[in-house]
């Protein structure tokens, strides 16, 4: 018979609390996702207030048909019939800049895109659906009156995929990073009720200080951030003063395990100084009730996980070899999980304790954070070897990066008691609390 799990992972809360917390532990947990929407945080641009709305992040490749990731936000924005989306694109390029803008079989810009959206919304229960004009094309439609009140008509919002960057040209003040009126706006009806949802660079614009603007793990790992944005992979850049800061508990990273970011995202996380990062892999959603209260809640839905990278008692360094970190903590939820940012703890209702089925030696892995010069290797691979290593009774499992100049190696080891949960009975899906490492070795080029 299926229980509801509960452990604490070890967790710091974010910057400006800190607070100790006790020894981790397995208890009954009642309470899910899927409880009624709740508060959200405001930006720096915004006074401090909560209110009663939600949020619903995805990872990047959202499915067409993934009514559960659509089906929660049309519910969450009034129900089938009722829900009224405002669909935002300007991360996309506008349609002066797209030579297919003309052919709507071909057009990838802002407004198609937003159209596209709009139908999908429609299909999927919304009551109605509309493009909200402002991108490049359309800057001063930021400060528009009419599109205030467009937006006032809304219960919920989509923010589409792209360049995040171009939310922040579009969307904010400049160098002021204050809100246009139209961000105020959906600022406002988030404090209200309204839900907020977004996927890849529209759930990224979601984040508080410190968001990613681009860069691969690797060089990442070997070379460290930079403030700023960059159109180059090789720089692991981002905007010290963040998104519009919606959601606050932790740093936010997407398309993760499609594109090994989790090297990144620790590093971005160990030179901001922030405990806690959300990693989202695609086709799947956080959803977060109360954003920015005491009583913030996350779960997790869609078809793959969300990784939570805990560094609050992790140590970096600068060897002669290159950068290491040691002690941080990596878990993995599944749809179903919920987590308290606050307090760490983790609910799993229906899924069980599974113990080790394997005696045998973790698969080698050498290419840990999927780089993009390895045409051979294969996505979600530090999570491969995490599901590995829990299907084993080995407690402690290596992996390496692809490049050298150094080589990177990531080592993940069991906490003592652990054990994956599993819905099945078979395959590990929940991993909580792995301890990870890395380290760069001294002997390679």
């Amino acid at each position: 018979m299926s229980t509801s799990m509960s452990t604490s992972l070890k967790h710091r809360p974010p910057r400006g609390v800190r607070r100790t917390l006790g020894a981790a532990g397995i208890a009954i947990c009642l309470g899910v996702i899927g409880a009624s929407p709740a508060p959200a945080v405001p930006s720096g641009t915004a006074p401090s207030h909560h209110g009663s709305g939600s949020l619903v992040l995805v990872g990047g490749g959202l499915k067409d048909d993934n009514a559960q990731v659509y089906g929660e936000i049309v519910r969450r924005a009034g129900g089938p019939g009722r829900a009224r989306i405002g669909i935002l694109t300007a991360a996309s390029v506008p349609a002066s800049q797209d030579p297919d803008a003309g052919d709507p079989e071909k057009c990838s810009n802002s407004e198609c895109n937003g159209a596209y959206y709009a139908d999908l919304f429609r299909r999927h229960g919304a009551g109605d659906a509309q493009w909200i004009p402002v991108d490049l094309d359309h800057i001063a439609n930021a400060d528009s009156d009419a599109v205030v009140r467009q937006i006032n008509s809304m219960t919920g919002f989509f923010f589409g995929g792209g360049d995040q960057y171009r939310y922040v040209t579009t969307l904010l003040h400049g160098a002021r990073h204050t809100d246009s009126k139209v961000l105020a706006a959906i600022r406002a009806k988030l404090t209200d009720g309204a839900v907020v949802s977004g996927s890849s660079a529209g759930a990224q614009i979601a984040s508080g200080p410190d968001m990613v603007t681009g860069g691969d793990s690797y060089p990442a790992l070997r070379d460290g951030s930079r403030p700023g944005y960059f159109d180059d992979p090789t720089v692991l850049g981002y905007l010290p003063r963040g998104g519009f800061g919606f959601l606050r508990s932790g740093l936010l990273d997407t398309h993760t395990g499609t594109t090994g970011r989790e090297g990144r995202a620790l590093r971005l996380a160990a030179d901001t100084g922030h405990d806690l990062v959300y990693a989202l892999d695609e086709d799947t959603a956080l959803v977060v009730d109360r954003p920015g209260s005491g009583h913030e809640r996350v779960g997790v839905i869609g078809s793959q996980g969300v990784s939570v990278l805990n560094l609050s008692a992790a140590r970096t360094g600068e060897g002669p070899a290159g950068w290491h970190l040691h002690n941080a903590r990596y878990s993995y939820l599944t749809s179903g999980d919920s987590y308290d940012p606050r307090t760490g703890t983790v609910a799993s209702p229906g899924k069980d304790r599974l113990a080790p089925a394997s005696s045998g030696v973790v698969p080698p892995n050498t290419d840990v954070f999927y780089s993009p010069d390895n045409a051979a290797g294969t996505p979600y691979s530090l999570r491969t070897t995490a599901r590995a290593l829990a299907a084993s009774t080995r407690r402690t499992a290596t992996a390496t990066t692809y490049e050298s100049g150094p080589r990177f190696t990531v080592t993940l080891t069991e906490p003592r008691g652990f054990r994956p949960l599993s819905a099945d009975g078979t395959t590990p899906q929940t991993l909580l609390d792995l301890r990870l490492d890395i380290d760069p070795d001294a002997g390679t080029d």
